[in-house]
């Protein structure tokens, strides 16, 4: 019923905006094509109101990044009997997600420059290029090149920042023994890995810069 009220006024020709209420991902599919823009709210609480009616009304400039990937279909969505979780979440998941874990819309733009590893760090640009202050969650993942059966990447460092419009800052993010651990089949365990890694690093998941390094 609801979504056919949803397409009832897409068709009248009214512009919607869907607030979805839910604790996980959903399919949205259709939603995407009936509606204007989406905020995803989960349990928002009982200030939630308040916190959604600041960001519709322009109030605040969003910046939340979703924890989870929404799949195009419940085709996609691992069975509760499956453990294995073969090909599925964002580490594994080959195909075309609705909205990729770690996305999230602003009402600002951000660009990110050409990233340096110095004293155990990693340095990354990021200019907010919109007419609005923003917030930004800076993501960093890793790779290995020569595995392709392992992770397409795994989340290892983040960090939240605050850049004025037109700023540019440069974000730093650790690079401990923990970021470069991978998955030893012999014995079970996560171990530190040395040899060729890649760092990608961007706003989402799915849009990601590289920087080839090397762990010695």
């Amino acid at each position: 019923v609801q979504r056919e009220l949803l397409e009832a006024l897409h068709s009248a020709g009214k512009a919607v905006i869907f607030v979805n209420f839910s604790g996980s991902a959903l399919g949205l599919e259709s939603e995407t094509h009936n509606c204007q823009a989406i905020l995803q709210a989960w349990y928002p609480g009982q200030e939630g109101g308040t916190a959604i009616a600041d960001v519709l009304f322009g109030d605040v400039c969003p910046s939340g990044k979703l924890p989870v990937t929404f799949y195009r279909s419940i085709a996609d969505l691992p069975d509760y009997e499956n453990y294995s979780m073969q090909g599925r979440t964002y580490r594994y998941f080959g195909g075309e997600p609705l909205f990729p874990f770690g996305v999230g819309l602003s009402y600002t733009t951000f660009e990110y420059g050409k990233a340096s590893v110095r004293r155990g760090q990693i340095i990354i640009p990021v200019s907010n290029t919109g007419g609005r202050d923003g917030v930004e969650t800076v993501q960093l993942y890793v790779r290995r090149p020569d595995d392709p059966e392992g992770p397409r990447c795994s989340l290892r460092g983040f960090k939240k920042v605050s850049v004025k419009a037109g700023e540019s800052i440069e974000v730093k993010i650790p690079l401990t023994e923990d970021t470069f651990t991978w998955w030893n089949e012999q014995n079970g365990k996560m171990e530190p890995l040395r040899g060729d890694w890649e760092l990608l690093y961007g706003g989402s998941s799915d849009n990601l810069h590289t920087l080839a390094y090397s762990v010695k």
